[in-house]
């Protein structure tokens, strides 16, 4: 008998056990089952709702706007403007629309050119504003109190969104050097001097320096926030720190260079050694050595690279002794 109860017992714990799991089971699958049957119900009706959404009102469609505006097709639909998979372009949202506002109103008065947003006739902050609600992110942040904003300019000033003449950036102009001349004459006159940044091999552009839409740093560089610092993101040699620095090399670069283009030596903005006799005009060196005297004895100071000859480490020096002089 003892042994029977043992045998038993452990065979009435399971079986207690499995009731419980069954009845847990049973009670879930009650619950569970008018909930699905209820989503299911619910999705198609859902879907068919969306599908037979009617248009927002005030929109008519961008096939409506090209009936009439047919030459404006060709500009837009080829640039980055009708790029349907990019949701942040105007073709993933409401095509024209999306810039210049709904168009029933403008539609159903036959045209008429004042119930709808225009462009050519909006003030430079409204074009703006249209076009940073997208264009708002990277080197186009910056372009509220940029410069080019505060001396009211529009982004339309430089760009054209249906008419660009340009490969790239939807310019006006055939190239990025045209649009800047249009302002920055005297500065895109300097690249044709004879020492000139390589702007018109075409090795480098306006904006491998400035950004047009705004900057941090002075004269909208792009780099840093002095001109010493956006220098020196290329010439990275020049940047220091030194033993020994040259005062006006860690100032301003562009007090002895002209960035933009010169007739001396490395862009320099005056020949040597007059240049350097601007500043060290009391230094061991006479201040007028273009005299009969100096050319006659062929001095190093007024041939060749002239200062630079000997003080050949002039942006700075790491030398214990001779850097001072920055001959080493």
């Amino acid at each position: 008998m003892g042994r029977f109860t043992r045998t038993l017992g452990p065979m009435v714990t399971i079986a207690g056990a499995l009731a419980i799991w069954f009845v847990v089971m049973v009670t879930v699958a009650a619950t569970a089952s008018p909930r699905q049957n209820g989503a299911a119900g619910k999705e198609p009706a859902g879907a068919q709702a969306a599908q037979t959404a009617a248009p927002a009102s005030g929109f008519v469609g961008e096939e409506t706007c090209l009936t009439c505006h047919e030459d404006m097709k060709k500009g837009y639909h080829g640039s980055p403007h009708a790029r349907t998979q990019d949701p942040r372009s105007p073709a993933a949202a409401k095509g024209c629309e999306s810039c210049h506002g709904p168009g029933q109103a403008h539609v159903e008065a036959g045209g008429d050119k004042t119930k709808i947003k225009q462009f050519t006739v909006a003030t430079p902050s409204e074009a703006s504003e249209a076009c940073t609600s997208c264009h708002n992110r990277s080197g186009h942040i910056e372009w509220d109190g940029g410069k080019h904003s505060s001396r009211n300019m529009s982004c339309l000033t430089c760009h054209s969104v249906h008419t660009p003449k340009s490969e790239r950036a939807q310019l006006k102009t055939e190239t990025q050097q045209e649009t800047c001349k249009q302002c920055h004459q005297r500065e895109v006159n300097k690249v044709h001097r004879s020492q000139h940044m390589p702007v018109r091999e075409g090795k480098m552009e306006c904006t491998t320096c400035h950004n047009p839409h705004g900057s941090q740093n002075v004269k909208m560089l792009r780099e840093g926030n002095s001109i010493v610092e956006a220098c020196a993101s290329c010439h990275a040699e020049k940047r220091g720190p030194f033993l020994w620095e040259h005062a006006v090399g860690r100032e301003n670069c562009v007090t002895c260079h002209d960035p933009h283009g010169s007739n001396n030596d490395r862009m320099l903005v005056a020949k040597p050694p007059m240049l350097c006799q601007r500043c060290h005009i009391h230094a061991r060196h006479p201040a007028t050595i273009y005299d009969a005297t100096a050319v006659g004895n062929k001095s190093n100071r007024v041939v060749g690279r002239s200062c630079v000859n000997c003080h050949s480490q002039v942006h700075g020096s790491n030398h214990p002794t001779a850097g001072k002089f920055f001959v080493r």
